[in-house]
């Protein structure tokens, strides 16, 4: 998506300055209420509810969408939580440190952080990197984060084929969750945040570079989450963790 495609609203005094300052981070329009009315772009970040949301224009008056920094329903609440589920299983239990190259709304870099993992966040759009340093300064003042002295996943705002190949250290494991095209004649919609996920990224048509990107990088394995309808990214993987509706692939080295 084009900067140009999305602005800053701000229609609170309360967040005058702080709207302002993303706004020129993101070298993008800051729009007030009237301003808003007749701007051409589809999307808008806003201060609301206590974090940064985005809006389209059904949701300009109300609502929004934010990274939800609480666990899934069916995750643990504890930390570090139980490696149990399938996303653990494939990235492993003797995994010590991980790159998640492809955040979107970081709920899945959110369960591996909880899960006691070493993680550092890839997210290419600079819209959702803003929507994630939010969630992860929220994220940063949880009690239970305070408590522990925990810090948030380091999150860098790039293209992940570049910053992968010049990587200091390889990490055990890279976790990629490209946007693979919609299947035809979907049964159900999908959920609004990935509808809007597909509106600002758009498929990924460079996933083959990427894994071969995060398998140059990697130190031990690459893990692939996958649509089911979808083909492997790249052959063959050594082990498959099957779920409902996705599946992880795991590329050992």
């Amino acid at each position: 998506m084009q900067l140009d495609s999305w602005a800053v609203f701000c229609n609170d005094a309360l967040q005058l300055n702080a709207s302002r300052q993303l706004a020129e981070q993101l070298v993008v329009p800051l729009l007030d209420e009237e301003s808003v009315v007749l701007a051409p772009q589809a999307f808008f970040l806003s201060y609301r509810q206590g974090c940064l949301m985005l809006l389209d224009r059904q949701t300009l008056r109300k609502g929004g969408l934010a990274v939800d920094i609480e666990p899934r329903p069916g995750e643990q609440h504890s930390y570090p939580a139980p490696k149990k589920d399938l996303l653990a299983q494939a990235i492993g239990r003797k995994t010590r440190s991980v790159i998640d190259a492809t955040t979107g709304w970081a709920q899945d870099s959110l369960a591996i952080f909880r899960m006691g993992y070493e993680l550092q966040c890839i997210e290419r759009s600079p819209l959702m990197a803003a929507l994630i340093s939010d969630g992860f300064q929220r994220l940063a003042q949880k009690d239970w984060m305070l408590n522990r002295q925990l810090q948030p996943p380091r999150l860098i705002s790039g293209n992940a084929i570049q910053l992968l190949a010049d990587l200091a250290v390889a990490p055990d494991c890279i976790y990629l969750d490209p946007m693979f095209p919609a299947k035809p004649k979907k049964s159900a919609l999908p959920k609004k945040a990935m509808l809007i996920l597909r509106d600002i990224l758009g498929d990924d048509l460079d996933r083959a570079e990427l894994f071969a990107a995060a398998w140059q990088a990697s130190a031990k394995r690459v893990v692939v989450k996958s649509p089911d309808y979808a083909e492997p990214i790249a052959g063959k993987p050594a082990e498959t963790h099957q779920g409902k509706l996705l599946r992880y692939d795991v590329y050992i080295k």
